[in-house]
């Protein structure tokens, strides 16, 4: 018995944005989520620049390769990002987050790549932890204790990043990790975690067993919490085949 990764994912432009600058991808080895930044149209597209980049890597990988494999795309992203904005001035500013999950064609290991302020959650035995640490503003004041989570949940400066891909030099946080089966990975736009809490999303991993279900539950939730941003949805689980 392997262990293998099965996904799928869905998104909504949300009840006030006028379009979607999310994008993602949702395959066998990877699965990735960005979210567009810096006006309508260039968000929208460096959004699917970062994910066009990095769908060739939806390829079996050796464990040893597979940070390797997720540093390549995004080098690819920032320098295809780098090209748009050249190509036309008012795109400056444009850029996208991303968070990424690449897994091993031997099932014995997972890298992950994150920049910005999407998230990765794992929930494993009944636990929901949040793997990855937001590129942002209030995660800094956080982490410096001039404010607290709950706070940060609030804060009017919570959407400012400070890390994105913007077509420049970026230092994106990379680690590995040993899957189990019955793991559930959420990769998921701010559009979700800014407005459905932890508890919440834990009992929705726990209750929907069926993976379409529960994304499309996770974005029932977002909408009926508001929809003020575009909510987008990975679920990905490690299943022994």
């Amino acid at each position: 018995m392997t262990l293998k990764l099965r996904s799928v994912g869905t998104s909504d432009r949300g009840l006030i944005r006028s379009g979607n600058q999310d994008a993602l991808h949702a395959g066998t080895w990877l699965v990735a989520v960005a979210d567009g930044m810096g006006g309508m149209a260039a968000g929208d597209l460096a959004s699917s620049i970062t994910i066009g980049s990095m769908a060739p890597l939806d390829v079996e990988t050796p464990e040893d390769a597979l940070v390797a494999a997720l540093q390549g795309g995004i080098e690819l992203a920032t320098q295809r990002i780098r090209r748009a904005v050249g190509e036309d001035p008012e795109r400056q500013g444009m850029g996208t987050t991303l968070t990424a999950l690449l897994f091993a064609r031997t099932g014995s290991c997972l890298a992950l790549a994150h920049i910005g302020d999407s998230r990765a959650y794992l929930f494993r035995e009944g636990v929901l932890k949040q793997i990855t640490r937001d590129d942002t503003f209030v995660q800094m004041l956080v982490d410096q204790g001039v404010i607290t989570p709950d706070q940060a949940s609030s804060h009017p400066r919570r959407a400012v990043v400070t890390q994105a891909l913007q077509g420049e030099d970026v230092s994106p946080t990379y680690a590995t990790m040993v899957p189990a089966a019955d793991d559930r990975w959420l990769l998921c736009s701010d559009g979700l975690s800014n407005v459905v809490r932890p508890d919440t999303l834990a009992e929705v991993l726990a209750g929907y067993p069926d993976r379409a279900e529960c994304a499309h539950k996770l974005i029932d939730l977002a909408l009926r919490a508001g929809g003020p941003d575009n909510v987008t949805v990975v679920i990905a689980d490690v299943v022994e085949e």
